[in-house]
């Protein structure tokens, strides 16, 4: 069992990210903030609450937990908590999508230190995932693998090719959380492809689900909790989250999934987080 985390420190770190996120997207002119903002305290749990068994000084450590970011266009998120974990420089990320940078529009381990999977197309990192935790049993390693997906991506039918795959081959080092905010580019998913009851869906694939408020830190150290104890099937984590979230003029705004804020706005934004616009 993980070491019960410091819930107050993680609000902390998680209000920092999200200043980061928000500062390289404004000096990038372009990304996406919604979904970077809106699963920023459910990467935080994983990543600083004690779950993710990782080395940054050993980027590529055989026995490493894995992390595969499917819905690859939410990395600026990523992007903060590796340099904040120390695989790269925080100067990096004022670099973010410009020519050159380590730090792509999309994830990309062949530049970027502490990425284990290049994603973008939606479902396939899912995929992907699942080799990695197939290849887990193969090499007789007990190495875990987590992915960020989202609503909009399952309506992909390669996740439920994943899904099927997963359970019949009875795989259990495998936990998905998914961004369940109801919003994706052109919309409302109910107006787009009504995704349903997430949870009905997974757990008739055979799945181990749990739904969480997906900015409530506790539940989401819980469920990771609950999910490292299942044997025999795959996880998921259907996380309940607002797009934006907490910045007021972006959060459950649809428009905000992929337009990076001007400077005014950037200012506006820090200010609610209770933090100085001045400096990175």
């Amino acid at each position: 069992m993980t070491k019960t985390p410091d819930f107050t420190e993680l609000a902390t770190v998680a209000n920092d990210l999200r200043a980061d996120v928000l500062r390289m997207l404004e000096k990038a002119g372009s990304g996406h903030p919604g979904g970077s903002l809106g699963m920023t305290d459910v990467f935080t749990t994983l990543w600083f609450g004690g779950h993710m068994n990782t080395d940054p000084t050993n980027p590529t450590w055989a026995d490493r937990d894995r992390f595969v970011l499917s819905n690859g266009h939410i990395c600026p998120i990523l992007y903060a908590i590796l340099a904040k974990k120390g695989y790269f420089p925080r100067d990096d990320l004022w670099t973010l999508r410009k020519l050159g940078s380590p730090l792509q529009g999309h994830p990309d381990f062949h530049f970027t230190a502490g990425v284990d999977a290049c994603t973008g197309s939606l479902g396939n990192g899912v995929s992907v995932a699942l080799g990695m935790a197939l290849g887990a049993r193969v090499a007789g390693k007990d190495y875990r693998v987590y992915v960020g997906s989202s609503d909009g991506e399952v309506q992909e039918g390669q996740v439920w090719e994943m899904a099927t795959a997963a359970a019949h081959y009875d795989i259990d080092n495998l936990t998905v959380m998914v961004d369940w905010n109801g919003i994706q580019i052109d919309g409302f998913n109910k107006d787009v492809m009504d995704v349903r009851d997430l949870s009905a869906k997974f757990q008739a694939f055979g799945w181990h689900a749990s739904t969480v408020d997906g900015h409530d830190c506790q539940a989401i150290h819980a469920a990771l909790e609950e999910a490292k104890a299942v044997k025999g099937r795959p996880q998921v984590i259907l996380c309940k989250t607002v797009i934006g979230h907490p910045i007021s003029f972006m959060s459950n705004k649809p428009g905000w999934h992929g337009v990076a804020p001007n400077a005014e706005q950037l200012e506006a934004a820090l200010a609610e987080l209770g933090i100085p616009a001045g400096g990175a």
